[in-house]
């Protein structure tokens, strides 16, 4: 399963003039029943919300005062996660006529009143970003959005937004929709959210959305991709300067090259365009050569062998990379080691399918999408490893020779020739499954850089 949470806003959405009707009910507990973790992000503040919609408890966590306070149904617990209204602010706006409601954190009013609210803020000298959501309009602490509050509700429950798909209709479900990996605007919602969304249902209000549910019970919404792709991993141009990607999920990839081409900085790059989206990975690292990449944890020493236990539960948290150093690990050992890793990992991808491998490939292992391997010799690599293999990105001078390696372990044609070999910085990329030719490809400063001097481990765990 992909797609392990769904966010949904509340009016507009699931709710039409407050009200959420019974079939739409019906539609969110059978998403519930499917092991989907289920969260509505709301601008409403929580006592009116528990008052016009009894069935709260079908979510595990509710947003509400547009990411200002956070609601467990189970526990009846409420967590502030903005700070009180500024008392002078609440004031002066009732003195000027302002029609307002106060909450925990939120000030909210309706349409035309923003003007007489904007100036109230000047005249106090207060920093309270003015949020709008179709005529409301809601005065929030600084820092505060559905995007802010979602990332605490998915923090809770141990759960990434890499694997969240998130519905709204209005100006403020922007940041929302944003920050999901899967956007939907229902039909009824604001034209710009539509253009920002990854899909926009035929249907409007709950009924939209349960177009989303229908799909996500049937095929986890394999069978309707989104309409555009906003996190794709870019490598860097080909020779007429577009853009060269790679897809965040769905292939696997074969990075290749002899020693001192380029390959490590490579793949530390992509590892690097990956935190930065948010995507968790875990490293199998056989020679040393990752255990000074920062944003990760390691496991192992020259040593003591890792404990994947270990490296499960700290991959529990979606938010933790992991490299694991084999160096302490007999070679005879190793791939007995490695394949209970497999097993561990493509159980954590049962919950989070966002999960990357890299290392040192097995003997024998099913088939495992969203991995990197990385070898100086595709010749040492399994065929069945190869066929699963999508891309592959040859570093150096024997770059091509690498490709037809490739190609013939797997039986298939050579590939075409390129302009020339690699220089540094570039690489062959071939998306043989395509008609299109080996791409002479130019990386992005932000995936090749010097590489770093290694640590005093890693060297040691080279010679060991």
């Amino acid at each position: 399963m992909r797609y392990t949470a769904v966010a949904l806003d509340f009016d507009g959405t699931i709710a039409r003039d407050s009200v959420v009707p019974a079939h739409v009910v019906d539609g969110l507990a059978r998403l519930k029943a499917s092991g989907r973790k289920l969260l509505l992000v709301t601008g409403r503040e929580l006592p009116e919300l528990l008052a016009i919609f009894p069935e709260m408890a079908l979510f595990d966590r509710v947003v509400a005062e547009n990411g200002a306070l956070l609601y467990t149904p189970d526990s009846g617990e409420t967590r502030d996660l903005g700070e009180p209204p500024p008392p002078a602010l609440v004031t002066l706006l009732r003195e000027r006529g302002v029609p307002i409601s106060v909450g925990d954190s939120i000030i909210a009013t309706v349409e035309p009143h923003e003007t007489v609210v904007l100036q109230s803020i000047r005249d106090l000298g207060l920093e309270r970003p003015v949020i709008f959501n179709k005529g409301a309009v809601m005065i929030l602490p600084p820092g505060i959005n559905k995007a802010s509050g979602l990332a605490v509700a998915l923090h809770e429950l141990g759960l990434s937004a890499r694997n969240l798909v998130a519905v709204g209709d209005a100006e403020n479900d922007h940041a929302l929709l944003d920050a999901a990996e899967y956007s939907v605007a229902v039909a009824n919602g604001i034209a710009t959210l539509k253009v920002a969304a990854d899909r926009v249902t035929h249907e409007a209000h709950g009924d939209g959305v349960l177009e989303v549910i229908a799909d996500l019970i049937a095929s986890d919404l394999g069978k309707s991709p989104p309409v555009r792709t906003r996190r794709k991993l870019v490598l860097g141009k080909d020779a007429s300067g577009a853009k060269v990607t790679l897809a965040t999920w769905g292939h696997s990839v074969l990075v290749t090259g002899r020693e001192k081409t380029g390959k490590s900085a490579l793949v530390r790059g992509m590892l690097e365009r990956l935190c930065s989206q948010g995507y968790q990975f875990c490293v199998i690292d056989g020679r040393g050569e990752y255990l000074d990449f920062e944003p990760a944890l390691v496991f192992g020493t020259p040593e003591h062998a890792p404990d994947p236990l270990e490296v499960f539960t700290a991959l529990e948290k979606p938010d933790v990379h992991a490299i694991v150093g084999l160096a302490a690990v007999a070679p005879a050992d190793r791939a007995a080691f490695q394949e209970g890793l497999a097993q561990g990992l493509a159980a954590l991808r049962g919950k989070r399918d966002a999960l990357r491998g890299l290392g040192p490939v097995l003997a024998e292992r099913r088939r495992m999408d969203n991995t990197i391997y990385v070898t100086s010799d595709p010749d040492d690599v399994a065929p069945d490893i190869l066929a699963d293999v999508d891309v592959v990105i040859a570093c150096g001078s024997a770059a091509k020779g690498a490709i037809d390696q490739f190609a013939a372990a797997l039986g298939i044609g050579k590939a075409a020739e390129a302009l020339r070999a690699p220089a540094a910085d570039e690489a062959l990329v071939w998306f043989h499954r395509t008609d299109r030719a080996p791409a002479l490809v130019a990386f992005d400063p932000g995936i090749t850089r010097k590489r770093e001097i290694r640590s005093e481990v890693g060297r040691l765990l080279r010679r060991a």
